[in-house]
């Protein structure tokens, strides 16, 4: 509970610092709601010109698009500390004076910084699954719903654990390494499309390397009542946000093999 109650005051703190400055809250929140809209209108467009993709409509891809930008938007609010973990923690070696805190480094990490500016990509998120709602004229079930939520559950996991192993590879690089976010936020973009759009090897390392897939394609086919047409069984598709949880899970192992042989800059 102490922990709890911590984590509630890092949250009031960053929020607070943040609203210091209201209009700039506002306006880094308007643009990353408008920047995912563009990139929601180049679907459309898409969609318009060619019509149906193998069998997916625009309602179809809007639901991908809502649920990832939903689940990668509060991953990315909880994962600030991790993000800048290299460049802030490890290079100027500040992350010393947290391994002295009476307190785990995870959950000080985790209270590093909420951005507020992650809220316009989680209002578009919610907003593309309404239309996604309103183009498929779909009908929102108790089971639909709760099968949603665990689904975005399953997605923030992921991508937390995603920037979660960003952090820990500056154990030994230093410096969180750019070419981490072609999985990261590529992997955010490659979830927004159906599996069956790419090459085999690739929808390999979607669903048994870094398992976007099972925290987006394959609920959201359960979600819409749709039969793989890659033959997953049907009983597979609501089961598999849980990889979600088994990668955090490998990622804060791989964390905590770092931090037992982090040896500080030595300054």
């Amino acid at each position: 509970m102490n922990a709890l109650y911590l984590l509630r005051r890092y949250f009031v703190t960053s929020i607070r610092a943040q609203l210091q400055y209201p209009a700039s809250s506002l306006m880094l929140g308007f643009g990353a709601f408008l920047t995912n809209v563009i990139e929601l209108a180049g679907i459309w467009a898409l969609f318009n010109r060619f019509g149906d993709v193998q069998g997916w409509r625009f309602g179809d891809i809007c639901m991908l698009f809502g649920m990832v930008s939903i689940s990668f938007s509060i991953a990315d609010f909880m994962s600030r500390g991790f993000d800048v973990f290299g460049h802030e923690f490890v290079r100027t070696g500040d992350f010393d004076r947290l391994l002295l805190r009476p307190r785990t480094a995870t959950l000080q990490l985790i209270g590093h910084d909420f951005r507020l500016r992650v809220m316009g990509r989680l209002a578009q998120g919610v907003a593309v699954i309404a239309v996604a709602t309103s183009a498929l004229d779909f009908h929102w079930t108790v089971g639909a719903v709760a099968l949603t939520l665990w689904t975005i559950a399953g997605g923030v996991a992921l991508f937390f654990g995603l920037l979660v192993l960003q952090a820990t590879l500056a154990f030994w690089t230093v410096e969180s390494l750019e070419v981490v976010n072609v999985v990261t936020y590529g992997g955010v973009q490659a979830a927004q499309y159906p599996l069956d759009f790419y090459a085999s090897w690739f929808r390999n390392f979607l669903i048994f390397v870094v398992p976007i897939a099972c925290v987006a394609y394959f609920p959201v086919l359960a979600i819409l009542h749709k039969a793989d047409p890659l033959g997953a069984p049907n009983w597979v598709l609501p089961l598999a946000p849980a990889a979600g949880f088994a990668f955090l899970a490998l990622s804060f192992a791989a964390w905590r093999f770092g931090v037992r042989r982090y040896t500080s800059t030595g300054t």
